[in-house]
C-alpha cells in the first residue's frame, strides 16, 4: 500500500472477513471499528465484517498480503464462525494459532510473489477442515445478497429461503457477523465505493447521483448519508483523500497481486 507519508488510510467496510500479513514493519491501527478495543500494532491480522471504518496510520508505503475472506468460509479457514469475529480486528495468532508467525516467516523468505502466493495456497489449503456447514438457508441467502448489490428486503429474503425473518435475522448474524439488514447495506457501500473509486483510477470525475441510482441508492443525498456513516466522511472528501493516493496492489476490490478472495 503506498500513499502520503503521516496520513490515516480508512479501511471501509466490505462484505469480507480481512487477514492481513504484514511483510515488513507492523500494520499500526490508531483506530478499529470497535471504539472500545485500544489502538495497536500488528505483524497479522484477521478482521471481520464492520460498519464503520478502521483508521489506519501511514507511513507512506506498507508491504504485505492482504486477503478478503468470505464469510461463509470461516468456520472452515479460521475454525470460527464469522460471527465471532464482526466488528473485531484481532492478532492472528489469537484465531489462526502458531501458524499465524509461521505463516509469515515463510512469506519473508519466500522469494517473489508467485512463491508467496505458492506458500499461502499450500498454507492455507492444510489449514482449511471439514466443519459443520453453515444452514443452507443462510447461504442461499448470503449469495442471492451479493448477486443483488444489496438491493433486497429482509422480508424477501426469508421468503425465498422459507425462513421467518426472526429466524433469519438470528441465524444470518451468527454465520455472516451483521444482520441482514445491515449486512445489505455494506454490500451496496462496497458496490459504490469500488464504482467510485475505479472512475476516480481512469481519470473521469465520478457523478454522484449517477453512482446513486446504479447502486440502489434513492438518491444523491441518501448516497451521501451511507457513505458517511460507512466511511466516515463524504464521497467526495474520500475520493479526494484516498481514491487515489493509497494504492493496494489490486486489480479488482480484493483481488490482485498482493491481494486476494478466498
Amino acid at each position: 500500500m503506498a500513499g502520503t507519508p503521516g496520513t490515516v488510510h480508512r479501511g471501509l467496510p466490505s462484505p469480507y472477513l480481512t487477514m492481513i500479513v504484514t511483510l515488513d514493519d507492523p500494520l499500526v491501527i490508531a483506530a478499529h471499528p470497535d471504539p472500545h478495543i485500544p489502538p495497536g500494532s500488528y505483524d497479522t491480522l484477521v478482521g471481520g465484517l464492520h460498519t464503520t471504518p478502521a483508521l489506519i496510520a501511514n507511513d507512506g508505503r506498507q508491504s504485505g498480503v492482504q486477503l478478503a475472506l468470505t464469510p461463509l468460509g470461516a468456520r472452515a479457514l479460521l475454525g470460527t464462525p464469522a460471527g465471532e469475529l464482526s466488528g473485531l480486528d484481532v492478532d492472528g495468532a489469537d484465531v489462526l494459532g502458531p501458524l499465524a508467525g509461521e505463516l509469515r516467516e515463510r512469506l519473508l523468505w519466500a522469494r517473489g510473489w508467485e512463491q508467496r502466493f505458492a506458500v499461502l495456497d499450500t498454507a492455507l489449503s492444510r489449514r482449511a477442515r471439514l466443519t459443520r456447514e453453515q444452514p443452507a438457508q443462510v447461504a442461499r441467502a448470503w449469495r442471492r445478497m451479493l448477486a443483488s448489490g444489496g438491493d433486497v428486503t429482509v422480508s424477501g429474503l426469508a421468503r425465498e429461503v422459507g425462513w421467518s425473518t426472526r429466524h433469519l435475522n438470528g441465524r444470518f448474524r451468527e454465520e455472516i457477523g451483521l444482520p441482514p439488514k445491515e449486512a445489505a447495506r455494506v454490500v451496496r457501500f462496497d458496490r459504490v465505493r469500488r464504482r467510485l473509486q475505479s472512475a476516480a483510477g481512469s481519470g473521469s470525475r465520478p457523478l454522484l447521483a449517477d453512482a446513486a441510482a446504479a447502486c440502489g441508492y434513492y438518491d444523491q443525498a441518501h448516497l451521501a448519508r451511507e457513505f458517511g456513516a460507512f466511511a466516515g466522511c463524504s464521497p467526495s472528501r474520500w475520493l479526494a483523500e484516498e481514491g487515489g493516493q493509497f494504492r493496494n496492489v489490486q486489480v479488482t476490490g480484493h483481488g490482485g497481486a498482493a491481494d486476494s478472495a478466498i
